[in-house]
């Protein structure tokens, strides 16, 4: 969720900036990094609710466990392939021409490939099926609502720590952001269309059905234009950059 796709290296001035890494390895490093966070979230939900029985604890050690892992995937991540994880996320920079279209649908393909692979996984170490279709009902007025301002908020922070040039305090404010996201939003914050799309796939804790899963990831487009919207309000368009420019 860096500022650019590929890896933002520091260069001498009047340098030329290094190549981006290959497309392939920009695809592996988000479906593994979509694999990891799906497998993260899953896993988490099924481990609470064999430990506790307690709504509010359940939803502690989810939130927690999620907000601690999201930053290390990004910081792994992100100077590969720019650690969007997030298909909304891949939207908004390609909106920003900062990310070419036919690449971001390649972004969202393997972000959404990776998060079914997640929860095969989360749900195999667990001795479950791996293959579920979930069944849990999310899906209501305030919780797309909540969708949307949960994608807003999360687009926002990424584009002004971007547009602050403050690259390396985004993946632990992404991080904080999402566990805190989880109490303050009726939905308990999915804010990504890839990782609804894997726990369609998983009935358990952290499931939701099919038909409002739907429904989430509409709203969460929206949101994440709406995001985009206010942080173009607040600082403006992104300045253009040259090829041998310091991100």
């Amino acid at each position: 969720m860096l500022e650019k796709t590929p890896a933002a290296a520091v260069t001498a001035p009047g340098s030329t900036a290094p190549a981006p890494p290959a497309l392939r390895r920009r695809l592996l490093a988000e479906l593994l990094g979509s694999a990891g966070l799906a497998m993260t979230v899953i896993g988490s939900g099924i481990m609470a609710t064999r430990l506790t029985d307690e709504p509010g604890l359940q939803l502690l050690i989810n939130a927690l466990v999620t907000a601690m892992a999201l930053p290390v995937l990004i910081a792994c991540l992100a100077p590969i392939g720019g650690a969007h994880l997030n298909p909304a996320v891949s939207l908004v920079m390609a909106l920003r021409r900062e990310l070419p279209p036919r690449e971001a649908l390649a972004y969202a393909g393997a972000q959404v490939l990776g998060c079914l692979s997640g929860a095969v996984v989360a749900h195999l170490q667990f001795g479950l099926p791996a293959g579920q279709l979930a069944t849990t009902a999310r899906l209501s007025g305030p919780t797309l609502l909540a969708e949307a301002i949960a994608t807003a908020g999360l687009v926002a922070v990424i584009l002004l720590l971007i547009a602050a040039r403050r690259p390396l305090v985004i993946a632990p404010a992404v991080g904080a952001y999402i566990g805190a996201a989880y109490f303050v939003t009726s939905s308990t914050s999915f804010a990504n269309p890839a990782i609804t799309i894997g726990r369609m796939a998983s009935d358990t804790y952290a499931g939701i059905a099919p038909l409002d899963g739907l429904g989430f990831i509409g709203a969460q487009l929206v949101g994440a234009l709406l995001g985009m919207l206010v942080v173009r309000l607040l600082v403006g368009r992104p300045a253009a950059r040259s090829a041998d420019s310091q991100p």
